[in-house]
């Protein structure tokens, strides 16, 4: 599922989201970002990340790295 708002800027919900709003909606309203929000609140406040720190979040979390008790801090590297 798609929104379009006044700035152009598409946010995108999974496919896989239950249907009971407890969702986020990302956007790429640049190169190289991505922009995180509530699906909720959508006018909201929003998190912006780069491309890079996003798709490693995304990788981690495919990875289970976030699963109950599984969080590895190391997963990340140094911050």
């Amino acid at each position: 599922m798609s929104t379009t708002f006044e700035s152009g800027t598409v946010w995108r919900k999974s496919s896989h989201s239950g249907g009971n709003g407890a969702c986020v909606e990302i956007a790429t309203p640049a190169a190289g970002a991505v922009a995180v929000r509530d699906s909720k609140d959508p006018q909201g406040p929003q998190l912006h990340f780069s491309a890079e720190a996003w798709n490693a979040f995304a990788t981690a979390t495919g990875a289970g790295a976030f699963a109950a008790g599984g969080f590895d801090a190391g997963t990340f590297g140094e911050l």
